[in-house]
Parts: C-alpha cells; sequence; structure tokens
C-alpha cells in the first residue's frame, strides 16, 4: 500500500461494522455525508458479484468548517473516506480510513497540521471504540 491508514479488523458482519463505526464516529463528532455501496454498484453495473464493500464520507463540520477557513481548496480533500468491508475469507469486516495528517497533507500547508493530527486522533478512537 503506498499510503497510511488507520485499519482495524472486527469479529463482525459488514452491515454491524457499519453501523457501529456510524455510532463511534458521532461520538467523535463526524456525520456520514456520503455512502457508496461498491457491491451494489458493480453488481447493477457490471453484472459483477463482490465482497460487501462500502465507502462512507465522514465530515465534522466545525473542522471541516476551519479547514475551509484556512484554504479554501480543502474541500478537494474532503470528506475523510472511511471504508468498510468484508474480510478476506468472511470472518468478520475490516474498518478503514486513509490517513488524515497524509490526506491533509497533500494540500502542503503548516497551518493544517494540528488540524490533521485532530482529525487523526478523532478517527483513532472511534476505530478503537469498535
Amino acid at each position: 500500500m503506498a499510503y497510511n491508514s488507520l485499519k482495524k479488523t472486527v469479529s463482525l458482519s459488514p452491515d454491524e461494522a457499519d453501523a457501529r463505526i456510524r455510532e463511534t464516529l458521532a461520538d467523535e463528532g463526524f456525520g456520514i455525508l456520503t455512502e457508496i455501496d461498491v457491491q451494489a454498484t458493480l453488481r447493477k453495473k457490471l453484472d459483477v458479484e463482490t465482497r460487501p464493500y462500502r465507502i462512507l464520507g465522514a465530515c465534522n463540520p466545525p473542522l471541516a468548517h476551519q479547514a475551509l477557513d484556512t484554504e479554501i481548496d480543502i474541500g478537494l480533500l474532503l470528506p475523510c473516506n472511511v471504508v468498510v468491508y468484508e474480510a478476506d475469507g468472511g470472518e468478520g469486516s475490516v474498518v478503514a480510513v486513509l490517513d488524515p495528517v497524509e490526506q491533509l497533507g497533500v494540500a502542503g500547508r503548516a497551518d493544517l497540521e494540528a488540524l490533521a493530527r485532530d482529525v487523526r486522533e478523532r478517527m483513532s478512537r472511534a476505530l478503537e471504540a469498535l
């Protein structure tokens, strides 16, 4: 993998892991703005079967506002994508997030580093609470 992620494997079904990560993200001030059911999309568009796989677009409005006030084009890097998918072999699920420090670091703005670290800490706590 060429990028850093925060990842946790849990002994929950994908639906259970999805519901649980939504709860733990909410505890950290994040809501889900977007949701892509990759499995359903590939079934519909390509007529192929894949393992359950969802991409959730998580956003913490006060943090997003702060980031946008600092760099208007930061919206290109928002929201924080969280993936939930069935683990290899169908035993449990994986929940992963692109490391926000790396994600927001693309902007090359030192004044966003503290914000990115805050987001990473919140995402880490949400994953740990699974």
